[in-house]
C-alpha cells in the first residue's frame, strides 16, 4: 500500500502544499492507514504559513510533512492563481468526518490525542451517532507540560498496540505539527494535526455557515466566537501574509489579489 511516493505540489509562500483534490488527499491517507504507516498530515491555513515563515525549524517541520493540505481559502485561492486551477479546499473538519466514514468501512480504528476530556467525551456522543461502526481504539487527553521519556515511550506504546491506523491530534498550532514531527518513525499510524476540530466538532464552538467558508469568511465568524484569543494573531498574520502572498504574484508575473485568513488553529 506505500506505493504513492510523490504527491503534486503547489508552493505558496515558499511552502509545498499539496495539490491534490479533497477525495484524492482523503484516499491517499487512507491508503497510509491500512498499510499503517508512520506518516504526517498537517492541515495548513495562514496562521500556520506565517508560523513557518517566521521560525526556520516549523519551516522544516511543514517541508517534511508527508502532506499539507490547505486549510484555509487564501491558500486555496493562491493555489489556483499558481496554476492548480481545480484545486478545492481540504478543511480540517472534513477530513475528520471523510476519513471516519471511510474508516467504518475499511475496518481502520482510531485514536483521538490532546484536548480536554469534556470534548473527547462530546465528540465520543456525536461520532457514536454518526458513524456507529467506527472503532475509537481511545481517546486520550494530554496535560499541559511535556510528558517525560517513560509517559511519552508508554503513549507510543498504547497507541501502536491499539492498532489504529489514524491518530488524529489536538494541541494546537505549531505545538502539534512539532509533536508528530518528533514521533515520525515512532507512531505506526497516519498522524493529522487537527488544531480547533476537536471544540467544533463537540459543538463547543460553531462552524460557520458553507457560503459563509466559501466566500473565504469563516476567519471573521470565529473571531466573533473567540474575539479576544484570535484578535491579536489576526493583527499578526494577515497583513504580513497579504504582503508576501502578493509579491509571490507579482514575482511570477501572477495578478494579485486580496486575502484574508481561513480556519484551523
Amino acid at each position: 500500500m506505500g506505493e504513492i511516493t510523490f504527491l503534486p505540489k503547489q508552493k505558496v509562500l515558499d511552502f509545498p502544499i499539496t495539490a491534490l483534490r479533497f477525495e484524492d488527499q482523503i484516499q491517499t491517507i487512507m491508503k497510509w492507514a491500512i498499510a499503517r504507516e508512520s506518516r504526517t498530515v498537517c492541515v495548513a491555513n495562514v496562521h500556520m504559513l506565517m508560523e513557518a515563515h517566521w521560525n526556520p525549524e516549523f519551516a522544516s517541520v511543514l517541508r517534511n510533512a508527508d502532506v499539507v493540505t490547505p486549510d484555509g481559502m487564501p491558500l486555496v485561492w493562491m493555489m489556483r492563481r499558481m496554476g492548480a486551477h481545480s484545486q478545492d479546499r481540504v478543511a480540517g473538519m472534513d477530513i475528520l468526518q471523510g476519513l471516519c466514514q471511510l474508516s467504518q468501512i475499511q475496518n481502520v480504528s482510531v485514536f483521538f490525542l490532546g484536548s480536554q476530556t469534556e470534548i473527547l467525551s462530546r465528540m465520543r456522543k456525536r461520532l457514536e451517532q454518526e458513524f456507529p461502526q467506527l472503532k475509537i481504539a481511545a481517546m486520550e487527553p494530554l496535560p499541559f507540560r511535556p510528558l517525560t521519556e517513560n509517559e511519552d515511550t508508554e503513549l507510543i506504546n498504547k497507541i501502536n498496540s491499539s492498532g489504529a491506523g489514524l491518530v488524529f491530534v489536538s494541541l494546537g498550532c505549531p505545538k502539534q505539527e512539532n509533536w508528530m514531527a518528533q514521533h515520525k518513525g515512532k507512531i505506526q499510524a497516519v498522524m493529522l494535526g487537527m488544531g480547533g476540530v476537536f471544540p467544533v466538532y463537540a459543538g463547543i464552538h460553531k462552524r460557520a455557515p458553507r457560503i459563509v467558508r466559501e466566500l473565504g469568511f469563516e476567519w471573521f465568524y470565529r473571531w466573533i466566537q473567540e474575539p479576544r484569543r484570535l484578535w491579536s494573531r489576526y493583527i499578526k498574520t494577515i497583513p504580513p501574509f497579504i504582503w508576501l502572498a502578493t509579491k509571490q504574484l507579482i514575482s511570477s508575473g501572477r495578478v494579485a489579489e486580496a486575502f484574508v485568513d481561513g480556519t484551523g488553529d
